[in-house]
């Protein structure tokens, strides 16, 4: 069904909860009023990456199977165009102003393709170093960040000049990223996962290098092995939009962890829910990706494992919520209407 076609549409007085399912061929988008499904997008096969124009009207989804970017019309779910991209894309990020979106490659040598929102064509594509498994704006819109796996670092890309400017090496692949701001709005630190650790990497953005290493405390009984992901214990950050503290999930200890900012204390953590398959044991819900209300008051966990996505309370750390969605949810993005 590769014309795309959609459910009737979302409300557009909330923020919108959009889910893209990784192993089908729909984005699932959940009012967070009522936390329900309320538009389902058809017709994208291997979704990754979403984003949105700042007027709400297109989402932006970058789309593995074809090496293209779709460009869908919000309310009726139709594709409108697509944007032929260098290689397979992965995850996207736009510009503070929304003029250009940064589709990440991860086919090496690794680029940043540059896609201009108002001609919907690819204008540029920025080296950097390793095939990009996500990229990111920070908050200030002054740079954008990109994440190798395969080069195990995260490069920092100058949005005016559009070429990358420095870049800190790891021991391991680079994964999910966050980002938190000084008073002034400018960039203080990214904090980074990292394959095969349980935790999360602190970089000092003005230093230019690593500074901390945070693990989780451990938790029994341990997941993660019977899911087939040591290598990727801990898949999904985000900092609230109060600023106020940093949420990241844990596939082994099942639960995603809360750290106050900026003295990184762990406030406390939730557990995600258990998948009870039949005649074997229990496993986890392999969370993947975070996103917020952006009032702070809500965050959103995607259980790969369990088809679903659990809504959980930022002052109480209490499931208010679990959202059935598609087969495989991963990456999700918050639009808010006005």
């Amino acid at each position: 069904m590769r014309a795309g076609a959609a459910d009737p549409p979302a409300s557009s007085t909330s923020a919108l909860i959009y889910v893209t399912n990784s192993a089908g061929d729909t984005v699932d988008v959940i009012d967070s009023t009522t936390n329900k499904v309320v538009q389902v997008i058809h017709g994208i096969e291997l979704p990754h990456g979403i984003g949105f124009s700042p007027d709400g009207s297109r989402v932006y989804i970058s789309n593995e199977s074809e090496n293209v970017l779709d460009v869908v019309d919000r309310v009726s779910g139709r594709i409108l165009q697509t944007v032929q991209l260098s290689g397979r894309p992965n995850n996207l990020a736009l510009t503070k102003d929304g003029g250009r979106l940064l589709v990440g490659i991860r086919s090496e040598p690794g680029v940043v393709d540059v896609i201009d929102t108002a001609s919907l064509k690819r204008v540029k594509s920025i080296a950097v170093d390793g095939g990009v498994h996500n990229v990111y704006v920070t908050p200030d819109g002054r740079y954008a960040v990109s994440g190798s796996l395969e080069s195990k670092a995260a490069t920092v890309i100058d949005l005016q000049s559009e070429h990358a400017i420095w870049e800190v090496k790891f021991d391991r692949p680079v994964r999910p990223m966050a980002f938190e701001t000084n008073p002034g709005g400018t960039t203080r630190r990214i904090f980074v996962q990292l394959s095969r650790f349980n935790g999360f990497a602190v970089v000092d953005f003005a230093k230019h290098k690593e500074v901390a290493r945070i693990k989780f405390p451990d938790k029994s009984p341990a997941f993660g092995i019977a899911e087939g992901r040591e290598g990727t214990p801990s898949h999904g950050i985000g900092v609230l939009p109060d600023g106020k503290s940093l949420w990241v999930n844990s596939t082994f200890a099942n639960s995603v962890f809360a750290y106050s900012l900026p003295e990184l204390k762990l406030i406390g953590s939730v557990e995600l829910p258990e998948v009870h398959p039949l005649g074997r044991a229990p496993s986890g819900a392999v969370p993947e990706w975070i996103t917020f209300t952006p009032d702070s008051k809500l965050v959103y966990v995607s259980n790969s494992g369990a088809k679903s996505v659990t809504a959980i309370d930022t002052n109480t750390l209490k499931v208010v919520a679990l959202i059935p969605v598609g087969e495989v949810p991963k990456r999700m993005n918050t639009l808010v209407l006005h």
